[in-house]
Order: C-alpha cells, then sequence, then structure tokens
C-alpha cells in the first residue's frame, strides 16, 4: 500500500495536543497515512517521524523572537527545501502561525493542498494577516464559533470543529476525589499558581507569584499553594524565586505536570495568559488572569491588540467575567486581593461555574473526528 505522506508542524505544548488528537483521528480512517515534521511527545506517541524538536518553536514575543531568530528561520528554510525537493501529499501548520504560514505560502505554490489548525486570533489583533492567510492555506479550521463568519466574509475556507478540552474534560470534575488524592483538607483554602509551560514565561512571574502567596499566607496561615511545572528547567526558575524570597513556612508545593488537577483542587487559580486559562474554565475553577513581558514586546502587542481583553473566557464570553491583571498592574498585592475576593464570595463562583459549563458545552464538537472529516476530501483517493 502506498502511504500517505502529511507534513505537519506544532510549535508548542498546546500544539502537540491538538496535533496528536487529530493524527489519531485520521489514522482511524486512513490506515496507509505517515506523518513528519515537528511536534511534541504526544505527536511523537502518536507516530510522527520527528525532524527537529518542538522547542526550539516555543518562543513568544518580538524580543525573544529575535534572540532566536537565526535558528528558528533556519529550521523553516530546511524544512522548505525538503519538502519542495519530495512534496507530501498535505500540510498541516498546527498554530504558529508567524512560522507555518510561510510555509504554506510556498507549499501551496508547489501545488500541496495546506490546512492551517488552528485558526489565527485575527480577531484579537493583527486582523491584516487574513489577507496572507487566504493566500496560503486550502482550509482554516477554528475552534472557536464566532471565528468561521470572519473568513467566510474574506473568503477564505473554513470549518468550525469546537475544541478538544471540551470534548476531554467532564462537566463537573470530581474535585473531592483530587483534593483527597492529594492529601488536601476540603476545610483548608487552596490555591493553584500556573505561571506558564516557557522558561521565559516563569522567569517573567515567579517572584510575583511567590509574592502574592505570601501576601495571602499572611491572611490566610492555612492556605496551600500549587504549583504545576512541566519541565525541570522551570521547576528550578520557580525553585530560584522561593529561595530568593526568603519566604519563611510557605506551604508552597511545586509538581511535576498534574496541572489539572491542581486546579481542580483548589479554590481559585493564578494563571498566566494562554490556553491554561481555556483549561481552567472548563474544569469551572474561578482565576485571575496575569501576564508579564518585557516592556518592548508589551508596548508592539498593546499597539495591535483589537480587544479589551487577553484571556480566553473573557473572549469568548465578550465580556469580563474574571480579572485580567497584567504587566505593570500584576503586583502581589493586586493579584492576592483579587483571588481572595473569589474565597469571600461564593455567589460570584457560583455563577462563573455556571457561565464556564454554558461555554464547555458550546466548544464540545467532538473536535479531532470533526476535524478530521474537514482535511479528508484534501488527501488522495485510497
Amino acid at each position: 500500500m502506498k502511504k500517505i505522506t502529511i507534513a505537519i508542524v506544532a510549535g508548542e505544548a498546546s500544539g502537540d495536543l491538538l496535533g496528536s488528537h487529530l493524527m489519531a483521528a485520521l489514522k482511524q480512517v486512513r490506515a496507509d497515512i505517515q506523518f513528519v515534521g515537528i511536534g511534541g511527545p504526544k505527536m511523537l506517541g502518536v507516530g510522527m517521524e520527528g525532524w527537529y524538536p518542538m522547542e526550539k518553536l516555543a518562543v513568544r514575543g518580538y524580543v525573544e523572537v529575535l534572540k532566536h531568530y537565526r535558528e528558528i528561520v533556519g529550521i523553516r528554510k530546511e524544512l522548505r527545501r525538503r519538502w519542495l525537493k519530495n512534496p507530501p501529499d498535505l500540510f498541516i501548520g498546527v498554530d504558529a502561525p508567524d512560522f507555518n504560514l510561510e510555509l504554506e505560502l510556498a507549499l501551496k505554490k508547489r501545488g500541496v493542498p495546506t490546512v492551517h489548525y488552528i485558526s489565527p486570533s485575527i480577531w484579537a489583533w493583527r486582523g491584516e494577516r487574513i489577507h496572507k492567510i487566504k493566500r496560503a492555506v486550502d482550509l482554516v479550521l477554528c475552534l472557536f464559533p464566532h471565528e468561521p463568519e470572519i473568513y467566510q466574509a474574506a473568503g477564505v475556507p473554513s470549518a468550525y470543529v469546537g475544541h478538544p478540552l471540551a470534548d476531554l474534560l467532564p462537566d463537573y470534575p470530581a474535585r473531592g476525589n483530587v483534593r483527597n488524592s492529594m492529601r488536601l483538607p476540603l476545610s483548608e483554602p487552596v490555591f493553584a499558581l500556573l505561571p506558564g509551560s516557557r522558561q521565559s514565561e516563569v522567569r517573567a512571574l515567579a517572584a510575583t507569584f511567590v509574592a502574592t502567596a505570601q501576601q495571602i499566607q499572611a491572611a490566610y496561615p492555612q492556605a496551600r499553594f500549587l504549583v504545576p511545572l512541566i519541565s525541570r528547567e522551570t521547576r528550578e526558575i520557580f525553585e530560584q524565586a522561593i529561595f530568593d524570597s526568603e519566604a519563611q513556612g510557605l506551604n508552597i508545593t511545586l509538581l511535576f505536570g498534574h496541572a489539572q488537577d491542581a486546579m481542580i483542587a483548589a479554590d481559585a487559580v493564578l494563571v498566566a495568559s494562554g490556553t491554561a486559562t481555556l483549561e481552567c474554565a472548563l474544569l469551572k475553577r474561578p482565576m485571575v488572569i496575569t501576564y508579564k513581558m518585557p516592556s518592548l514586546s508589551w508596548r508592539l502587542m498593546k499597539r495591535k491588540a483589537y480587544l479589551p481583553y487577553v484571556g480566553l473566557p473573557n473572549i469568548l464570553s465578550g465580556r469580563f467575567v474574571v480579572p485580567e491583571i497584567l504587566q505593570d498592574e500584576a503586583t502581589s498585592e493586586n493579584l492576592a486581593q483579587a483571588l481572595l475576593n473569589y474565597v469571600h464570595d461564593h455567589q460570584a463562583v457560583a455563577g462563573l461555574e455556571k457561565t464556564f459549563l454554558q461555554l464547555h458545552h458550546t466548544l464540545r464538537q467532538n473536535t479531532a473526528q470533526k476535524a478530521a472529516a474537514a482535511i479528508l476530501p484534501l488527501l488522495p483517493s485510497p
């Protein structure tokens, strides 16, 4: 049987999750498919032949990208050279639009069908990218229901497929069971602190998160803090922040992974802006969204933004349902007060849970199978 080759590139952990589910769904209906490109451990686990470590692409912000510009461009040039010489049957760019759209432009000109999964957030900033997307892709797969209308108006083929996290997570997580398994009494306040998955994010936020925990513990001496981190490097950065703070008796537990358990167990969550904010909403937990980046990157991002919010729960709701405390406003005093507001206001927490449940049902679309069904017509016949 002749193999169908799908080239696929994901640039960070959220893309690795999306890509792995899509790959598995495609393999269920086409046993003749093989995948090559860039992905993380989940995509490799589904059988992708990886050509470069995904971490090479996992940088964010103008300043940070400039530091790694030569290496990133070199990887893209090599991928383009290989795939123009031996064209795949299909290319799928999983997020990472600044990297993938250039590849998609070149491959589409070569006659390779191209899919971009997921829609870049053109509704939030840099809306002019839709013209490049139109030239570069044959199909855009959208995770959010408001996006296809934008592409339809611009004449770009698109399909709403929902969000895979909504398929994976239950309506009501077993909070008591999680606390029992983590040996956390139900009577004590628990806070989850999620400073991000990238080393640059953790460096920017770790000291503030530790100081926030100190502020909360001053008000609630019995409070406990859970900090899920995804790598040895990010753990070392956070450990150094604890050491530098000279915090005495801070009841803080660093976890390798287990972010969902930490959020489920928590009375309130402090979370760096990103996919984790949506995950927290789908787990029905109250949160405070924060972020810090180099001041130059922040000014450039703000200049190109269209919406008054950055967190996905607020964007999808079209209003501030949870607080966003960003950049210079993100002091330990402000963050601690916003988190403690949830501890004091049970009615507000109940209202949030209802809002998040409605959002969950909207996004639950059997995403991987829906995305695979949209892609199949672009593949050669068996």
